[in-house]
């Protein structure tokens, strides 16, 4: 099977895709539209040249080799950014299983301007993620939404939702990984996952309250929107 994340940037994602990659029977791949995103709208962010140069920015050969490659591992993890997702061929999304990964959007405009100065809706993926759950929901293809608020406060317990929700079988070595960078990693590691790098597992916490800069409040009520109509249908802790 494939699990294919869709998630906004800041929102735990790279974690996740670690937890997954302590996994014997899953396959992680970190990020495999980035490349074909930085092209298709010249996006300028950290390392791009060199991102470009290393990946395929062909979509129908990348969705082509994943499929390929899917079929050759129990369980196929990707990564990936949910404004990645451009003109991705119904063929693709409706094979796979698809995971919404969510963030309060106070804590992921917080962290995601530390890196990316400006950003904007398209940039944090929250209306992209909306549109793209839309769609599988008029097709009637199933999907699991996930918040990364709800995942910290208690990760096993979680883990365990996510997992009979995806009707695999929760391995608590998901629970833990070691510390440093991780051969999963894509090149752009240096530029977003050097703190993630100290960690060996979920850190669990409360969500933040936190006080964002007045300039990004239009951003924050638009990003609010759809964020409570995704938390709505997400699986809770409690």
């Amino acid at each position: 099977m494939i699990i294919n994340l869709i998630s906004g940037p800041r929102n735990v994602s790279t974690a996740l895709m670690y937890s997954f990659a302590q996994r014997k029977d899953t396959l992680v791949k970190d990020e495999p539209f980035y490349a074909y995103y930085l092209k298709l709208t010249k996006t300028i962010h950290p390392g791009r040249k060199r991102i470009m140069k290393s990946m395929s920015t062909d979509i129908r050969h990348i969705t082509n080799e994943l499929l390929s490659q899917g079929k050759g591992h129990k369980i196929l993890f990707l990564k990936n950014m949910a404004h990645h997702h451009i003109d991705i061929d119904d063929d693709f999304l409706f094979q796979v299983n698809n995971l919404f990964l969510i963030r309060n959007p106070a804590e992921l405009i917080s962290s995601f301007s530390k890196v990316i100065k400006d950003p904007t809706t398209d940039d944090i993926g929250i209306r992209k993620s909306w549109e793209l759950y839309q769609h599988l929901a008029e097709n009637n293809v199933k999907a699991t939404i996930l918040d990364s608020g709800e995942l910290l406060k208690n990760p096993p317990v979680m883990l365990e939702k996510i997992c009979e929700s995806l009707n695999i079988t929760f391995d608590p070595n998901m629970l833990s990984w070691p510390a440093g960078p991780r051969p999963e990693d894509g090149i752009w590691a240096k530029y977003w996952y050097h703190q993630l790098h100290r960690t060996t597992g979920f850190i669990i916490s409360e969500p933040k309250k936190i006080k964002l800069p007045s300039h990004f409040r239009s951003l924050y009520d638009e990003a609010m929107t759809y964020y409570e109509q995704l938390f709505s249908l997400s699986i809770t802790y409690i």
